[in-house]
């Protein structure tokens, strides 16, 4: 990793580009107009702070003169063009100079004069690249982007490949993306420039998660219901069967809940999932939410308690879909929790909102709360990480709430869901 604490001086803020993917030309030719036009306001400045990489830019007319130089040497960019994937060249200052027609095809725009200047982050509407006036590559967020990392590795000579996973805004939706992300250092007039390929692993990400699921999570629930099945059958002792059949019960409904919970994932994703709502009580929402976890492996030797501040509030919303997300703030907690912990769970009215909360006594690493919301992303082991993300997700596209956490060492790590009393 690669750190710059650099600072510059600004009277003024990039604007971020409101919209990406976008069907009319001159709608983003317009936005990139007015994002060019904050750039040049910043090119010498010296109190434009950084948190990871470098904040300076170069100004228009170096941009002009690197791509013209480009140009001369890679064939005004056919080559690229002929690449299915998308292709930038960058400067030292990780500003585009040349791109590929994949590129703009994407943005949908039939020149790369508008996107010269700007950074990968800002051209792919990353959520975090209007954070700080510096832009692509000056937030703490930046410090574990792969395309980033990838970007500044290069820039030591060698070539480079990272996963990158990015939130982007998606005409006002957040989309969660895979990218496989090749940084090449090449010389141009004694010039060092980096050529940047990316390519949407996303679907590769997905298969590889539902493989992990099906064949390790199912695998052992569908493995422990035929081994209760196979000692039903060789028991005579009353109470013992009725004992087995509970536990047959119990594992068929987890096992059905595996798939639907999948399934429903892959709905939301493609905005197919149908929402139904009715009257609930919040109390009640958070006793099921534990009577579920009662017998769950995460919850072995550990305490599930509702905080005696906990407050009853009647609202609407998804029964189905906040069973699901509190249960995944829940089964986090334990497993972020050790043997003897005890995990509280509360809800209140707050703001207008009924707000669930979901606290451990555990500190989670500020590595972990800078990633934590990506849809790859996991702290379990390879191909997991749809937990957090399914959260968000959930919350914020169909119920029409927040997701949030504070971390702290007095007071360990609490997850927060805040919905509307009425959702419609």
């Amino acid at each position: 990793m690669f750190l710059y604490q650099r600072t510059v001086r600004t009277h003024t803020k990039i604007l971020y580009i409101p919209g990406i993917f976008v069907k009319k030309q001159n709608e983003f030719l317009v936005r990139m107009v007015y994002l060019r036009k904050e750039m040049n306001l910043q090119m010498n400045s010296k109190n434009l702070t950084t948190y990871f990489a470098p904040a300076e830019r170069a100004p228009n007319k170096r941009i002009a003169q690197q791509a013209r130089a480009a140009d001369d040497l890679l064939g005004d960019c056919s080559f690229f063009d002929a690449l299915p994937n998308i292709v930038m060249v960058l400067n030292h200052n990780r500003q585009v100079i040349l791109c590929n027609q994949v590129l703009l095809d994407l943005l949908g725009i039939e020149d790369y004069e508008s996107v010269k200047g700007l950074r990968p982050g800002e051209l792919l509407r990353c959520t975090h690249a209007c954070e700080m006036a510096g832009g692509c590559g000056t937030t703490e967020f930046c410090r574990t982007c792969g395309a980033m990392n990838a970007i500044l590795e290069s820039q030591y000579g060698r070539k480079v490949y990272h996963e990158c996973r990015i939130l982007i805004n998606n005409n006002g939706r957040t989309k969660a993306l895979d990218l496989g992300v090749t940084a090449m250092p090449i010389q141009i007039n004694n010039e060092e420039f980096t050529v940047l390929s990316i390519v949407d692993i996303s679907d590769e990400k997905r298969r590889h998660s539902l493989e992990r699921i099906f064949f390790h999570d199912v695998m052992n629930t569908a493995g422990g219901l035929m081994g209760l099945a196979e000692l039903l059958e060789n028991t005579a002792d009353a109470d013992l069967v009725k004992e087995f059949i509970l536990d047959i019960q119990s594992s068929a409904k987890l096992l059905v809940e595996q798939i639907r919970e999948q399934r429903d994932l892959t709905l939301a994703e493609n905005n197919e999932l149908k929402v139904s709502t009715a009257p609930l009580q919040s109390l009640n929402i958070l006793s099921e939410v534990i009577a579920h976890f009662t017998n769950h492996e995460a919850s072995r030797h550990r305490q599930i308690m509702i905080n005696p501040t906990t407050e009853n509030v009647v609202f609407t919303s998804s029964p189905q879909l906040l069973h699901r997300v509190l249960g995944n703030m829940l089964k986090n907690a334990l497993e972020a929790s050790e043997a003897g912990d005890t995990v509280w769970l509360g809800c209140r009215f707050q703001d207008g909102q009924v707000e669930f909360w979901v606290n451990n006594p555990g500190v989670m690493p500020r590595e972990i709360q800078l990633q934590l919301f990506q849809r790859s992303f996991s702290t379990k082991g390879k191909d997991r990480g749809l937990g957090t993300y399914s959260m968000k997700l959930l919350t914020e596209r169909y119920l029409h709430g927040s997701i949030s956490f504070t971390v702290s060492k007095e007071e360990g790590t609490t997850f927060f869901a805040r919905y509307p009393l009425n959702q419609a």
